[in-house]
């Protein structure tokens, strides 16, 4: 049996710099072709590269898009990061926190899910 070159860590993280880099095609060689996305606990938010591309697409159309990892843990093939996500909301540029759990398999991530908390709005000048 023969270790994977990449671990879950490695997985996610490539992900996550793909994301921040607004790098489509890299993002979604980090997710496996038949990948889920959910809410936590709920509604099904995309099924298949094909639909994660156009939430993704709609979402790096934001110019001050941008994800900074606060902290990250894991057990096994699970990855669970807590992120601050800048955003441009009609309402303007915020953030808003997120933790996303990933679950990994052979190399690509299978299945998301997304815990989405409270939009702050920055301070105008």
């Amino acid at each position: 049996m023969t270790k994977p070159s990449k671990t879950p860590l490695q997985v996610v993280q490539a992900q996550l710099d793909a994301y921040n880099a607004k790098d489509i095609d890299a993002l979604l060689l980090a997710y496996a072709p038949d990948a889920e996305q959910y809410t936590l606990h709920g509604e099904l938010l995309a099924r298949g590269q094909e639909q994660m591309r156009q939430r993704f697409l709609a979402r790096f159309a934001e110019p001050d898009l941008q994800a900074r990892l606060i902290n990250r843990t894991s057990m096994a093939n699970v990855v669970v990061d807590y992120e601050l996500v800048t955003r441009n909301f009609p309402e303007g540029v915020g953030t808003v926190e997120m933790i996303c759990v990933y679950e990994v398999a052979n190399e690509r991530i299978q299945k998301a899910s997304f815990a989405v908390g409270e939009t702050r709005l920055n301070a105008r000048p």
